[in-house]
């Protein structure tokens, strides 16, 4: 009885230790399967078990990646016509121009090409490049007073948008001038507002590589002729889509008419693009966004043209047309834009205006992918997710540094053998009333 009143009270102490004692933190390793799941859950009930790994293997299962696309960039450094045409699609358009680009602007690809690479004087196109360089610099609405050193080294028959010096323009107006009026004397005043002229035209040269734009070296950020400066088909095409992607850009390309201050007074100017504005008999092309259009003596004609139609826009550049006089650059570029509004969906793509992918980027793209768990990757026109797999209850949520944020946090000795230990005290407290309660029982008999 004696033995039997000891266990009983070992046993008391012993619940009553560990009712109060807090349980221990359950810790759960990332689940990888559902074949783990099944294995971890395996005290429950199979009902249990069976909804746990089928919920387990739908929400950890990755989005099927989309079929890759093969794209030859190879194919566009060769010379003559590049494109890929499918069943029932039209043929392209035969133009005099000595180089063209029709590109689809959500996505990059090019449709078709002609000399895509072949280097030529852009003439004002490039100012395209000068407004993605130098936009960011400034607020539209700051204002800027026109120092006469900032009107200096223009080239001889430039066109002009009509900056006086001593006048105060808002940047808004400045880049209506560039824009509408194609002014290089607005492009000057802008350039040493964001760091002079020779600044400028390596700002401009780091933006085109940075946009995997190669082909493009720049002299004179105005586009005015100078000896070595050149672009190409493909840059520009580059140029017009970045464009597309920036408000202000394409807000001050898609103007057709602005007034331009003069002091106490303004007058309008209108822009050159004429596929815009359906201006000196070329009809407007309808759903025309507009960008920049150039001429120069050495360039000839070239274009850079958007336009929308339904979900679709498309970018066209044309470079130097061969004949049909000074509209031809025009009309050739409305009949490639009617071509690739045809065409979409019916040829393969001939190339990408995506930049080509280092090493390192593409290291770094595929972490980016990996961490997004099946995210697109951000420079391919699609947003990486960040949300594709929730996280699962009793795991942990958020890394810590210097933790393996992939690996469960095992409990540590000291919180894993504290139950023992208070087991153990228990146990031997209640032996010892046991043998004290005997003492006293012998002395009493």
């Amino acid at each position: 009885m004696i033995v039997t009143s000891a266990v009983r009270h070992a046993a008391a102490g012993t619940a009553a230790v560990l009712f109060v004692l807090p349980a221990p933190a359950a810790t759960a390793s990332p689940v990888t399967s559902t074949e783990t799941v099944t294995s971890a859950m395996a005290v429950t009930s199979a009902a249990s078990v069976t909804s746990v790994a089928a919920a387990s293997s739908v929400s950890l299962r990755e989005p099927t990646p989309p079929a890759p696309r093969y794209l030859d960039r190879a194919r566009l450094d060769r010379k003559g016509t590049q494109v890929q045409p499918l069943r029932d699609a039209p043929d392209v358009p035969s133009v005099s121009a000595l180089s063209w680009v029709v590109a689809d602007a959500s996505s990059g690809e090019v449709l078709a090409a002609r000399n895509a690479h072949r280097k030529l004087p852009p003439a004002s196109t490039l100012k395209a490049l000068f407004a993605l360089t130098a936009l960011p610099g400034h607020e539209p609405s700051e204002q800027h007073t026109v120092a006469d050193s900032e009107l200096t080294g223009i080239g001889d028959g430039s066109s002009l948008v009509g900056v006086k010096e001593g006048y105060t323009y808002k940047v808004s107006d400045l880049w209506n001038g560039v824009f509408l009026s194609s002014g290089n004397d607005a492009v000057h005043v802008l350039a040493a507002m964001n760091g002079g002229w020779e600044s400028m035209s390596r700002q401009m040269q780091e933006k085109a590589k940075s946009l995997g734009a190669l082909d493009t070296h720049v002299v004179s950020p105005d586009g005015y002729d100078a000896p070595g400066q050149v672009s190409s088909a493909y840059d520009l095409a580059v140029f017009g889509r970045t464009g597309l992607q920036d408000p202000a850009f394409t807000r001050y390309c898609s103007t057709a008419y602005a007034d331009f201050p003069a002091g106490s007074w303004s007058y309008g100017i209108a822009n050159t693009n004429r596929l815009l504005t359906g201006a000196n008999g070329v009809a407007r092309y309808p759903g025309l966004i507009g960008i920049k259009n150039g001429y120069t003596s050495n360039a000839g004609n070239t274009l850079i043209s958007a336009a929308r139609r339904g979900d679709r826009t498309l970018v066209v550049t044309v470079m130097n047309p061969q004949g049909g006089g000074g509209l031809a650059v025009y009309e050739e570029a409305r009949e490639l834009l009617d071509w690739g509004f045809e065409a979409a969906g019916r040829v393969q793509p001939v190339g990408s205006l995506l930049p080509v992918r280092t090493k390192a980027a593409a290291g770094s793209g595929n972490r980016a992918v990996s961490v997004a768990r099946g995210g697109r990757d951000p420079r391919e026109g699609g947003l990486a997710r960040t949300d594709a797999q929730p996280p699962r209850a009793g795991a942990e949520t958020a890394a810590t540094p210097g933790k393996d944020p992939t690996r469960g946090a095992a409990p540590s000795g000291a919180s894993a053998g504290l139950p023992l230990a208070l087991v153990a005290s228990a146990c031997a407290a209640a032996f010892a009333l046991w043998g004290w309660r005997r003492r006293a029982a012998h002395r009493v008999s």
